[in-house]
C-alpha cells in the first residue's frame, strides 16, 4: 500500500461542522483536506459520501489486565473498541496487581505496547497510602490518578479525609473520581440483604446505590477539588441531584472540573432489569428514567462534558450469580457509537454534538495532543461509518467475555473503516487487518 492515502467524497464531522470534502493522509498525519485530492501515487478510498468521523476517545475502560484475564485483555478489547471505532482508550487500575506504584503503572504500559490495537494510556490509582508515588507521575506521559471515593474493594477504596485532601493538593495531573458515598451504600446494602436475602431482585440495586450516595460523593469531590483549584473530572454521573455540582457558563478549556456520561445511563433505565437483570448491574446503577431524562439535559446543556463506556466485562458464568454476588460492570466499547448514532437518529442529540463529546471534549480535558479532530497535521484517527444494519449477534462481539447486553440489537449503522495513526485496522468487509500501529498518548495538561 502506498504510504498516501486519500479518502474522496466524506461528510467530514469536525468542529462542529459537516462538509463534503476529500482527506489525505502520509506517514500516519492527515496532511491535507480539501474539496477535491488526486494524487497519482496514493492509495484510494471512495466513502460515497458518508459521515468520515475522528476516531473516538474513551476516557474510561477496563480491560482486566494484568491478573483477571479470564475477563478480558488489553489485546482482546483494544480490538473490540477498533472494530467499535474508538481508536484510544485510558483505563482504569483495579487490576491484579493494582496499578497503585508507578513501576506497576509502566507494567501495564509494556503489555499495550506489544498488545494494543488502538492508541493507550493508563491512570495511577489511588489509596490511602501512595500519595508520595501519586507527587511522582509525569503529567505528559501519564492521563490522571484514579480516586475510588466509594465503592470499591481492598486498598483502591479511598476514605480517609487527610488522604483525599493531600491528593486534591498535591496531585500533578488530572484526578479522576468514581463517587459514591461508601458509608450510605454499605448501610443500604446491609438493610437490602436483611429484607429480601442475596438472591434480591436485580431492580434492588439503583436502591442501594441511589441518587443520594452519588451526589454525597460527587459533591464532596467538587468541593475539595474548588478548595485546591484541582482538576477534576468526575466518572460516570447518574443523577439528575449531581447537574447542579457542574458549570455550563464557561468555555470547556477554562473548566478546572469537568464531568463525564456513560451510553448505558443514556440508553438503559431501571425498567429493563425485568429483562436483563444482572447484565446491566453496574456502579454506578442505571437509576429511573427521570435521570435519564435529566442526563440528556445535562449533556445537551454542557454541564456532562464527555460521553464514555465504563466498558467493564465480566464472565457469563460470573453475571448469572445471585444479585447480591454478581459483579458489576457490562462490555460497551464495541458498540458505544453505534449506540449513540442510534440516539442521533432519534434526534436526542445531533452527529455534530455526539463527535464534541466522544472526541473533541475528552482531547480537550486532558490535553490529548493532535487527537480528536479531523485536522491537518493531525494523527489520521479517523471513522468511517455506512449507512448499513449491523446486528449484535454472539459471532461478531469481540469482547473475550463473548456476550453483550446489546445482543440481537439491529442499528441501522456500521462502522465500515477504521485507521490508527493512519494504518487501516479495521475493514467491515474482511474484519481485522492485524496492521496495528498504536501509540502511547501524550498530553499537555492544563
Amino acid at each position: 500500500m502506498s504510504t498516501k492515502q486519500i479518502i474522496k467524497n466524506a461528510q467530514i464531522v469536525t468542529d462542529l461542522t459537516v462538509k463534503l470534502q476529500d482527506l489525505m493522509i502520509e506517514n500516519g498525519i492527515i496532511v491535507t483536506i480539501a474539496d477535491s485530492i488526486s494524487e497519482p501515487n496514493a492509495t484510494v478510498w471512495d466513502a460515497n459520501g458518508n459521515y468520515l468521523l475522528p476516531g473516538v476517545i474513551d476516557d474510561q475502560v477496563h480491560f482486566r489486565e494484568p491478573g483477571l484475564i479470564h475477563k478480558a485483555t488489553i489485546a482482546s478489547e483494544s480490538r473490540a473498541a477498533l472494530a467499535g471505532g474508538v481508536t484510544s482508550f485510558m483505563e482504569m487500575p483495579n487490576v491484579n496487581p493494582q496499578s497503585v506504584t508507578l513501576e506497576l503503572l509502566e507494567q501495564k504500559y509494556a503489555i499495550a505496547s506489544h498488545n494494543s490495537a488502538v492508541n493507550y494510556s493508563f491512570y495511577l490509582g489511588a489509596t490511602n497510602d501512595n500519595l508520595e508515588e501519586i507527587k511522582r507521575i509525569n503529567p505528559e506521559s501519564v492521563c490522571g490518578v484514579k480516586i475510588f471515593m466509594g465503592s470499591s474493594t481492598g486498598d483502591m477504596l479511598v476514605d480517609r479525609q487527610r488522604t483525599l485532601e493531600g491528593i486534591f493538593k498535591e496531585s500533578p495531573v488530572l484526578i479522576a473520581t468514581h463517587c459514591e458515598c461508601e458509608t450510605r451504600v454499605k448501610d443500604r446494602f446491609k438493610d437490602a440483604l436483611t429484607s429480601f436475602g442475596e438472591n434480591m431482585d436485580p431492580s434492588m440495586h439503583p436502591l442501594v446505590r441511589d441518587e443520594v450516595a452519588c451526589y454525597l460523593s460527587s459533591a464532596l469531590a467538587v468541593e475539595l477539588a474548588s478548595k485546591y483549584q484541582s482538576r477534576l473530572h468526575v466518572l460516570h454521573i447518574t443523577t439528575g441531584l449531581e447537574l447542579s455540582l457542574f458549570r455550563n457558563d464557561i468555555p470547556l478549556i477554562d473548566k478546572r472540573i469537568t464531568s463525564e456520561v456513560c451510553v448505558h445511563h443514556l440508553h438503559f433505565s431501571d425498567e429493563d432489569y425485568a429483562s436483563l437483570g444482572n447484565l446491566i448491574k453496574c456502579n454506578p446503577a442505571i437509576k429511573k428514567a427521570t435521570n435519564r431524562t435529566a442526563l440528556w439535559e445535562g449533556l445537551l446543556a454542557d454541564k456532562l462534558d464527555v460521553i464514555a463506556t465504563d466498558h467493564a466485562p465480566h464472565t457469563w458464568e460470573e453475571k448469572q450469580q445471585v444479585t447480591a454476588k454478581s459483579p458489576a460492570g457490562l462490555p460497551l466499547v464495541q458498540h458505544s457509537l453505534q449506540l449513540m448514532l442510534e440516539k442521533m437518529e432519534a434526534g436526542n442529540i445531533s452527529i455534530e454534538r455526539m463527535v464534541e463529546k466522544m472526541c473533541h471534549n475528552p482531547a480537550i480535558i486532558y490535553g490529548i495532543n493532535n487527537r480528536g479532530y479531523i485536522r491537518e497535521g493531525y494523527a489520521a484517527d479517523l471513522v468511517l461509518l455506512s449507512k448499513q444494519p449491523y446486528t449484535v449477534q454472539k459471532d461478531n462481539i469481540l469482547f473475550k467475555c463473548g456476550w453483550s447486553p446489546l445482543e440481537n440489537h439491529t442499528f441501522n449503522y456500521s462502522v465500515d473503516k477504521v485507521w490508527v495513526n493512519g494504518v487501516l485496522g479495521w475493514n467491515n468487509e474482511s474484519g481485522l487487518t492485524n496492521n496495528y500501529k498504536p501509540e502511547r498518548l501524550v498530553f499537555t495538561p492544563k
